[in-house]
């Protein structure tokens, strides 16, 4: 669709244009392989199965009730039943913890039309590395506060993993309600716009080192998805409505990509890893001053960082080149 300029929701963000979508791309591999190096994402309408959408929010509806944050909604439409009643948010859980507790992105992605869609696009099945975000964000608090949350890209700190940025909105997401803004155009080269803080870990992206003509959004609603490029920047804005904004942001590849190892840690050492992966193997892998072994946080470990971290039994995803460990990093 033709590139249009939304209007701005606050003086700190710059003027964003609407999103392209990709509907007319789908089963034409060669169209999508380039949209996905020119435009640095995928943006499908409508295209995942609103019962499936509506079975996963309900979860974070009865999680928001619980929090007696929103009154009980009954059968009221979504749009009305996210509305912040001022509760207090002193307890909220900001991460969803309960929700992520019980890991219901496996029986989603499990949905037949859900799977049947990203069969469909990768011509292959899914492969889900579970890195996954439940997001239920409660209107902005402090106003005087800039709506940019922190511009990142995945690819510094997920380096060997091609896995493909996977963010499904639950509800309508309009510009009050904030939702994702991204750099269109930015990712082919792959080049990190992150400053490079001291001991490898990198810094949120300033505003300005990102043509400002780049920002894309759009009002996303149930159903839609979008798939961004590891290089692609974005961010998060925050939320200026009166409702809460739903959304879960996953990771995905096509099973024929190289995927990494998920599992759990057997030995940790500053110069290795031994790992038991899902079905059982175990791996040995080097871990060497180029690895990117990291925290919840993105932060580069080093030395005894490493074993502070992590322990026999922790959940890992590990990237390797042959016996070598490229990333270690922890699902979440």
């Amino acid at each position: 669709m033709a590139s249009q300029t939304l209007e701005r929701a606050a003086d700190d963000l710059p003027p964003m244009q609407e999103l392209k979508t990709h509907n007319h791309l789908l089963d034409d591999k060669a169209a999508l392989n380039a949209a996905w190096e020119n435009d640095g994402y995928w943006f499908f309408r409508g295209v995942l199965d609103t019962g499936a959408v509506a079975r996963l929010r309900q979860l974070w509806i009865d999680e928001l009730e619980n929090n007696a944050v929103i009154d009980p909604v009954g059968d009221a439409p979504t749009d009305k039943s996210v509305r912040y009643n001022g509760g207090s948010l002193e307890t909220y859980p900001f991460r969803m913890e309960p929700i992520a507790a019980k890991r219901p992105w496996e029986q989603f992605v499990a949905e037949a039309p859900i799977n049947a869609f990203f069969t469909r696009l990768f011509q292959d099945d899914p492969f889900w590395v579970p890195i996954v975000e439940y997001r239920a964000t409660p209107p902005q608090q402090d106003t005087t506060k800039s709506r940019i949350d922190a511009i990142h890209q995945d690819g510094p700190f997920s380096p060997g993993i091609p896995f493909r940025i996977c963010w499904i909105p639950l509800a309508e997401i309009d510009a009050d309600t904030g939702g994702l803004m991204l750099a269109e155009g930015l990712a082919a080269e792959r080049v990190s716009f992150h400053p490079t803080m001291e001991g490898g870990s990198f810094a949120p992206i300033p505003l300005d080192a990102i043509p400002a003509d780049r920002w894309r959004r759009t009002t996303y609603q149930a159903g839609d998805v979008l798939l961004m490029n590891l290089w692609t920047p974005h961010t998060g804005l925050a939320n200026r409505s009166d409702r809460f904004r739903l959304s879960m942001d996953h990771r995905v590849m096509a099973r024929g990509d190289k995927c990494p190892l998920v599992g759990t840690v057997e030995q940790i050492s500053e110069t290795g890893v031994v790992m038991r992966d899902r079905s059982g193997a175990v791996h040995s892998l080097t871990i060497d001053p180029g690895t990117y072994v990291r925290n919840t946080m993105g932060q580069k470990l080093n030395g005894s960082a490493i074993t502070d971290f992590y322990s026999p039994g922790s959940s890992v995803i590990i990237a390797y080149d042959g016996d070598r460990a490229s990333v270690v990093r922890p699902p979440h």
